[in-house]
């Protein structure tokens, strides 16, 4: 049975797996503006959070000042927190770290960008969380299911998503 199993764990680490890594090319004033948070692999900030939307606002010292609005389960009220985004040090990549609480920066890496940035999917390194970004609060299903199959091919438990959005 040892050796069964040791096979089949050889023969499944020969599968094909997609690069979990960033873009390799981002329009840092492109991206700016607002995002609809639509599906989620949500980070300890975003459990439970729902109608997530982000603004980004790249600033002159060349990093984003992001403000994300959301509302808490069985609430209606609107909540808001500020953070901060920065570019890696070549500032043209999907490579960017995030900062919620001062000093301590988290990877956020741009995986997949839509040509006309009408959709973004943000990953981790290490799979940690995962986000389904769109200008509109809706996206078609084929366009949603296509990113999905890709997330899981990059090692992401797609299993885990959350809708943010309903519609």
């Amino acid at each position: 049975m040892k050796t069964i199993c040791s096979i089949l764990l050889m023969l499944l680490s020969y599968l094909p797996m997609d690069k979990n890594a960033p873009v390799a090319k981002l329009d840092l004033k492109k991206y700016a503006g607002t995002w609809y948070s639509l599906y989620s692999i949500p980070t300890i900030f975003d459990k439970g959070s729902r109608e997530t939307t982000t603004k980004y606002t790249l600033n002159k010292d060349g990093f984003y000042n992001v403000v994300t609005t959301y509302k808490k389960p069985n609430d209606e009220k609107v909540y808001s927190r500020n953070s901060k985004m920065f570019p890696s040090e070549e500032g043209n990549n999907g490579e960017l770290q995030a900062q919620f609480i001062w000093p301590i920066k988290v990877d956020y890496w741009i995986i997949e960008l839509a040509d006309d940035y009408s959709y973004v999917v943000v990953g981790h390194p290490d799979h940690k969380f995962l986000f389904i970004m769109s200008r509109n609060q809706t996206m078609p299903k084929k366009t949603h299911d296509e990113i999905v199959a890709r997330c899981k091919a990059k090692g992401y438990e797609v299993s885990k998503l959350t809708s943010q959005f309903k519609g």
